[in-house]
């Protein structure tokens, strides 16, 4: 890919105004998506194969099962207990967060203060791990908060080999520090001798700002653009190799049918998120999307052993934020 800045000036552009945003989308960092990248025309980004839609029991394609902050319905969100209880139910893959520590340790969490989770009116970024290691959440079983350290070290251990996991990297993270502890975090942890972490974690950005970031602190890591705005998502169809993650609405609502259509000429993975009602899982079975991130793994798993494609597909609200889906990435 070119380097010129004409030719990387329309992934600088601000998310347009008149998309019907929910306001919880707008995350702390989500003006800094016009912050200026320049990518080295010989970029590449590897395919990451083991997120593409697989073959289940009964001969069909169908999406992965991704949990959504571990099995976020029955567990408290970004924990252990969260994590592990979706692998048991049977999900394929894990999302999490990312955000840093006063003292640079990658921890697991969505949003960049404690309060929601934990109680505590503190931002991540100006706490110690010593102080966080002892809090508990708020939602019980009151567990403490993950660093990314405990769930690949949980992800090492043999029995886990098949599961990968997508980490979301916020954009009030400062984009060059998360970028080097990730690689530091991963690169301390060995992975089991048949999956080496790179075909096992799924870089996933917001902002083309991550781009180079990734080259040069997690070369040969696949990444997936995440985002709610097709028109700004279309310009990482010009990187090689880059998926997608977009929010549902967003590829139900018009222009999501040719952003598909584009992204599948292109030989792009497709995932959506956050999917818990089922008639939208049953649609994106239908589109046959790559993979649904979801906040109950067994819930969707059911959905898809029970799904029958000659049934006829019902219409959804018109209100495509309607329908009990969170719009909370």
């Amino acid at each position: 890919m070119a380097s010129t800045d004409t030719e990387h000036e329309p992934l600088l552009r601000h998310v347009p105004s008149a998309l019907p945003i929910p306001p919880v989308l707008v995350q702390p960092g989500v003006e800094k998506l016009d912050t200026p990248a320049t990518i080295a025309e010989d970029a590449v980004f590897p395919i990451p194969t083991f997120t593409l839609a697989r073959v289940d029991a009964q001969k069909r394609k169908m999406p992965q099962c991704i949990a959504h902050r571990g099995y976020k319905a029955k567990f408290p969100e970004n924990t252990m207990a969260a994590f592990k209880g979706a692998v048991a139910a049977g999900a394929h893959a894990l999302e999490t967060d990312v955000h840093i520590t006063k003292d640079d340790i990658v921890v697991l969490s969505h949003d960049p203060t404690l309060k929601r989770c934990f109680g505590r009116p503190e931002k991540i970024i100006d706490t110690p791990w010593s102080t966080i290691k002892d809090l508990r959440t708020v939602a019980e079983p009151h567990e403490p908060m993950s660093q990314l350290r405990d769930v690949i070290a949980y992800l090492a251990q043999p029995a886990q080999d098949a599961i990968w996991i997508l980490l979301d990297i916020k954009l009030d993270n400062d984009a060059e520090t998360i970028m080097r502890l990730l690689g530091s975090t991963l690169s301390s942890i060995a992975p089991s001798a048949t999956a080496p972490w790179r075909q096992r974690v799924v870089l996933g950005i917001w902002a083309a700002k991550f781009l180079p970031l990734a080259q040069q602190y997690l070369p040969d890591f696949p990444v997936m653009h995440i985002g709610f705005s097709t028109s700004y998502a279309r310009h990482f169809l010009k990187v090689p190799n880059i998926g997608f993650n977009m929010l549902l609405p967003i590829l139900i609502a018009p222009g999501g049918r040719n952003f598909l259509r584009d992204a599948r000429k292109d030989h792009r993975q497709v995932l959506a998120w956050t999917v818990n009602a089922e008639d939208r899982m049953v649609w994106c079975i239908r589109r046959k999307l790559d993979g649904v991130i979801t906040d109950n793994p067994e819930k969707f798993l059911r959905v898809c052993e029970r799904y029958d494609e000659r049934e006829r597909e019902s219409l959804l609200p018109t209100d495509v934020y309607a329908g009990g889906e969170s719009g909370d990435d």
